[in-house]
């Protein structure tokens, strides 16, 4: 993977926030994807997201697998944390870091190839333990490294760059995580810069897994005709279930929506998420109906964005383990280590 370092340069006149950084500050390297990749428009999302939210840099951790998707984490806030794992194995690793030290802020950036076929198994486990982190697929329905074969989240009839359509049923990454109980379920569009913001924002405050899906076309191999992940495929069929924006609790909440209209969700950190339904009928918070109206409208073709789940009640994995508060990182070396006398007290519980 090539780095190419951007000039350290900021214009007086960029805002500031709270911590006295620019959005400048946020930023990687120059992007090595292709011109026009949706990818980008991810990472100017997360970029803009963990900006707003005032996450210091040294305090966020970056993972990735492998694939044109796990390039992102390469350009998005250079001072920060980062571990670039091998194919489908971010949730596992994720899954360590975040037992040594759950200051930190988690946010998984994978592809529907990384997470939908070789890492499927990790992806399912990351969920239910409720990992506390941001997971990020950036969904193209091929691999783009490999030159555009269909991924596992290809639709059937979907045509290739060359060859024959896709025949093989598709593994939708929403409907699986609904299945399996994450806690926080979105799907976007990369090119809906207004809805993906807040959706990764509140992705970032949940406590719990939180998953977004988000759309993201190959513009080398898989943005034809014919092709259910291309631009205009997805600007003709996509479908918001509900308008949102992400109000900090540090801040007086306001809204632009008509009064009635809309619906308050309070995350366990005091932030919310304001939604203004277009679906008057759908409510996130009920499993249930999340599964029938996402079939539903999947059977007529339509790609449903939004904030689609979400559930507070569930505990994350360190606290559902009982973990101390302090990360295992910043404990002494025998209080992690017990003598032999506690060890076999331990052992001996499980003869």
């Amino acid at each position: 993977m090539s780095y190419i370092a951007k000039p350290n340069v900021t214009h007086p006149s960029l805002p500031r926030n709270k911590l006295g950084l620019t959005s400048r500050d946020y930023e990687g390297t120059v992007s090595t994807l292709c011109a026009g990749c949706g990818h980008d428009s991810v990472t100017a999302a997360i970029i803009q997201a963990v900006f707003e939210l005032d996450i210091e840099p040294h305090m966020l951790a970056k993972m990735s697998g492998i694939g044109c998707s796990s390039k992102t984490p390469a350009y998005f806030v250079s001072q920060s944390h980062g571990f670039n794992s091998v194919h489908g194995r971010m949730p596992s690793v994720t899954t360590g870091a975040n037992a040594a030290n759950r200051e930190l802020t988690y946010i998984g950036v994978s592809g529907d190839g990384d997470s939908l076929s070789i890492g499927v198994g990790q992806f399912v486990h990351a969920i239910r333990r409720n990992l506390n982190m941001c997971y990020i697929i950036e969904n193209n329905g091929v691999y783009g490294l490999t030159k555009g074969q269909f991924s596992a989240s290809a639709d059937i009839g979907s045509m290739p760059k060359r060859g024959q359509a896709n025949q093989q049923e598709p593994i939708d990454s929403v409907s699986t995580a609904l299945s399996l109980g994450a806690t926080y379920i979105a799907r976007s569009f990369s090119g809906d810069r207004q809805q993906l913001v807040p959706l990764i924002q509140g992705a970032l405050r949940h406590n719990g897994f939180a998953l977004v899906d988000v759309i993201s076309p190959c513009v080398t191999f898989n943005d034809h005709e014919g092709s259910t992940k291309s631009y205009a495929h997805t600007r003709q069929f996509y479908h918001h279930v509900v308008d949102m924006d992400f109000v900090p609790p540090a801040k007086e909440i306001k809204t632009v929506y008509d009064e009635g209209s809309s619906m308050s969700i309070e995350l366990h950190d005091g932030s919310k998420i304001i939604l203004r339904k277009v679906d008057p009928n759908y409510d996130p918070t009920s499993r249930a109906a999340a599964f029938k109206y996402l079939r539903e409208h999947f059977n007529a073709g339509e790609i449903i964005t939004g904030l689609l789940y979400i559930n507070e009640s569930r505990q994350e994995m360190n606290d559902l383990m009982g973990n101390v508060d302090t990360p295992l990182a910043h404990l002494p070396l025998d209080t992690l280590r017990p003598g032999k006398g506690e060890l076999k007290k331990i052992l001996s519980g499980y003869r």
